[in-house]
């Protein structure tokens, strides 16, 4: 039943956008949000490392990355205390033990309407950008960059202080 279902199609990229009665900010691009740049983690880094780091930025929830490029998932603070305290993990864990790796991802040049119809079901969506690569042999390939990580929060505040057209 998700094929006739327009908002899972929509975060998909099967439909661009059904709603009749569109907001003011609905086709805006989701680079216009300025997002600050996110705090990554590599895979390594520990449970106890990861809370000290998150603690320490301010940050609740970071993606985590390998040295390839490869988005693993996003861990936060609460799961990761929450899965130590539980003994689900332990401190001395790797990170990944404690990484959701379910998650949506929105590129720049989406719509925040698109970003909207993800925000509904997930807490946030890890924001990213392709750019093309080339290797020693002069080969390319598209590689995706964490650009940053929207939550609700993000768009609300940004459709509060932005004037309506």
């Amino acid at each position: 039943s998700k094929f006739v279902n327009d908002k899972w199609m929509i975060k998909n990229g099967f439909l661009n956008d059904v709603q009749e009665h569109k907001p003011w900010w609905w086709n805006i691009k989701v680079q216009k949000l300025n997002l600050s740049a996110p705090l990554i983690l590599l895979p390594e880094v520990s449970c106890q490392k990861a809370i000290e780091i998150l603690q320490e930025k301010g940050y609740d929830q970071a993606p985590v990355v390998a040295e390839s490029g490869l988005i693993l998932g996003m861990v936060t603070l609460s799961n990761t205390l929450s899965s130590v305290l539980a003994g689900n993990a332990e401190f001395s864990d790797p990170v990944t033990k404690v990484t959701y790796d379910q998650f949506s991802k929105i590129g720049l040049e989406d719509s925040l309407g698109k970003l909207s119809c993800i925000l509904e079901n997930d807490h946030f969506a890890i924001v990213v950008h392709e750019q093309m690569q080339f290797n020693g042999n002069g080969s390319s390939f598209m590689k995706q960059m964490v650009f940053g990580v929207v939550t609700a929060m993000d768009l609300l505040t940004f459709v509060s202080r932005s004037d309506k057209k």
